[in-house]
């Protein structure tokens, strides 16, 4: 076999390979300015961006990314708008097509850019009653809008989207997905160690019931992605539904 040769078979091996389906670049490979990704598996990422708070002290958000075969759907925005924009040119110049952003509740730190997505035709996704919150606050509505449930699926992959009570928000939703059993249950769920946090459109005395309902539907699930903070297993579940146990209104 003469040298050319080999070379030849080898690039055409490895374009081989770029192309396969679900073969997708290793995000977390490509911390930018603004954003950082973390790899859970093959398709799933954790993206942290930073808020600004009034008092000028800066706070890492969580949001999820979720992947098949070169497409994929964005979970809560990234937390600033230059966050959001190079998450988007981070999959764009990897061919990953985004196929929504799906909001967890109405505060900034789950739909700043907004605007930004909707100028490339990038679906905004949120339920009734986040959309409402928007409205409210004078903010641009979703492209999408759903009841209590939502139904997403990406490729072969299934997402289900769900409201299942108050807690954080009277809107805070969960995004569950099966394949991998990870549940992304934003700002609703503290990591270990975790305060109270803001409590000023929360249901204290519901959150504990809330977190206990989601551990009752979904069962399998092994990994749980809060707002902030390090992601861990199911305890997540359990140390949120402590805290928030016998609380009172009067604790706001």
């Amino acid at each position: 076999m003469t040298k050319s040769y080999f070379t030849t078979i080898v690039f055409l091996g490895l374009l081989l390979l770029s192309t396969l389906p679900g073969n997708a670049q290793d995000l977390s490979k490509s911390i930018t300015k603004h954003l950082e990704i973390h790899k859970i598996n093959a398709s799933s990422y954790v993206h942290i961006s930073t808020i600004t708070l009034d008092s000028g002290n800066t706070y890492p958000c969580n949001g999820f990314i979720y992947i098949d075969d070169k497409e994929a759907f964005i979970f809560d925005s990234p937390a600033n708008e230059e966050a959001v924009q190079e998450l988007i040119k981070l999959l764009t110049s990897n061919n990953i097509a985004i196929k929504g952003v799906v909001f967890n509740h109405f505060h900034r730190d789950c739909t700043e850019g907004i605007e930004i997505y909707q100028s490339l035709n990038i679906p905004t996704i949120a339920s009734t009653k986040t959309a409402n919150m928007m409205q409210k606050n004078n903010s641009p509505l979703p492209d999408i809008t759903f009841e209590n449930d939502l139904r997403l699926n990406l490729k072969s992959k299934q997402i289900i989207n769900q409201f299942v009570g108050e807690a954080h928000t009277s809107d805070n939703i969960i995004s569950y997905f099966p394949a991998e059993n990870i549940l992304f249950g934003g700002c609703m769920i503290k990591s270990q160690g975790a305060q109270k946090g803001n409590l000023s459109d929360a249901n204290v005395n519901e959150w504990s019931n809330t977190v206990s309902n989601i551990k009752k539907t979904y069962p399998n699930v092994n990994i749980v992605i809060p707002g902030h903070g390090k992601w861990g297993d199911v305890e997540l579940l359990d140390y949120t539904i402590k805290l928030f146990q016998n609380q009172s209104d009067n604790e706001k």
